[in-house]
């Protein structure tokens, strides 16, 4: 696998090193030691698979809080998705910056999201399906989320909203609910 990093402390995009031959491609998609040789988390509690319907469905923006944080491997599977992961750290140097990659069954990229990472995606096509791998077990009682809109992080989705759970539209504004925001 191939660990490259992005602007924001411990993300990374997961490329994979594909071994080819007359049948097609062979390729390792986790392995924990090369995850802990890059000073990553290499634990998996939970794996999750979505499946959304329309292109443009937007889901996110989700994290966990202690005791319940977790990391996440965010895979497509089938179709294309923007991924988006926001830095929720108040101790971290990228403290409230964001990344956005493209993740499609074509590249097979996968993105590494770091435990306290606000992280949500729109699809691109239709019939899209995403694979996430977490370290820890879901706990609805730590959940917290942004709003996918929301001014503070002016994030450029590709395409307009077509479809967003009533959930994620009822987050609170970032500035609502945090106070002292480093800038």
């Amino acid at each position: 696998m191939k660990f490259i990093k992005t602007k924001l402390k411990d993300a990374f995009i997961i490329d994979i090193e594909q071994r080819q031959d007359h049948r097609g491609f062979f390729a390792r998609t986790f392995c924990a030691r090369e995850f802990a040789a890059h000073g990553l988390k290499p634990v998996v509690a939970q794996g999750n698979l979505s499946f959304n319907y329309k292109k443009g469905t937007v889901r996110g923006m989700h994290y966990q809080i202690a005791p319940a944080r977790e990391v996440k491997l965010i895979r497509c599977t089938q179709g294309a998705i923007y991924d988006v992961i926001i830095d929720m750290r108040p101790d971290s140097p990228t403290f409230l910056e964001h990344i956005g990659v493209e993740l499609t069954a074509e590249n097979r990229r996968a993105l590494y999201v770091p435990a306290m990472c606000a992280h949500g995606y729109q699809t691109l096509v239709d019939n899209t399906e995403v694979v996430y791998q977490v370290s820890g077990f879901y706990a609805p009682n730590h959940e917290r989320g942004l709003r996918y809109d929301d001014p503070t992080f002016s994030i450029a989705w590709p395409l307009p909203v077509s479809e967003i759970s009533q959930k994620d539209m009822a987050w609170c504004l970032f500035q609502s609910f945090f106070i002292g925001v480093k800038s």
